[in-house]
């Protein structure tokens, strides 16, 4: 797992729209919250991203852009996005090397049934590509405001 003030995995994936987007595209000019989630359109992921969609002008002034990430495709990202009306961007971690990087791909339990799957977890990347936090096993509700609220801190 990543730790604080380490040097953040690069990446280049797809958005909703299928256009690459990588982590130095915003080398300098802004920081990031990266946050990934288990799958579009369920219970807690429409709760967190409706939140993050909530704040996302807030973000926008602090210099920070929202970037969800799950293994859904850019097409279930896309209807995501317009079934709720969301304002951050999506990333379609197919291949699951972004959820590997950022060792959100862990074993996890429910109703005593064992499986892989995406631990929510989110990442704060300054301007120069450096974790400011790394946080594992977050809750949906609420997370949002709590991400701000370190962003202000910066």
């Amino acid at each position: 797992m990543l730790e604080n003030k380490q040097t953040a995995p690069a990446f280049s994936t797809p958005n909703q729209h299928n256009e690459i987007i990588n982590l130095s595209d915003f080398r300098g000019n802004k920081n990031i919250v990266l946050y990934f989630y288990p799958k579009d359109d369920t219970t807690g992921c429409t709760i967190e991203a409706n939140q993050f969609t909530e704040l996302a002008s807030e973000f926008a002034r602090l210099d920070t852009v929202v970037l969800g990430v799950s293994k859904d495709s850019c097409d279930s990202h896309q209807a995501f996005i317009d079934k709720f009306g969301l304002k951050v961007d999506l990333l379609a971690d197919t291949s699951g090397e972004l959820c590997d990087a950022y060792g959100v791909w862990q074993e996890k339990e429910k109703n005593g049934v064992k499986k892989m799957g995406i631990v929510r977890s989110t990442f704060v990347i300054d301007k120069d590509g450096v974790l400011l936090e790394a946080i594992y096993g977050v809750a949906a509700d609420g997370h949002a405001q709590a991400m701000l609220d370190k962003i202000k801190g910066l």
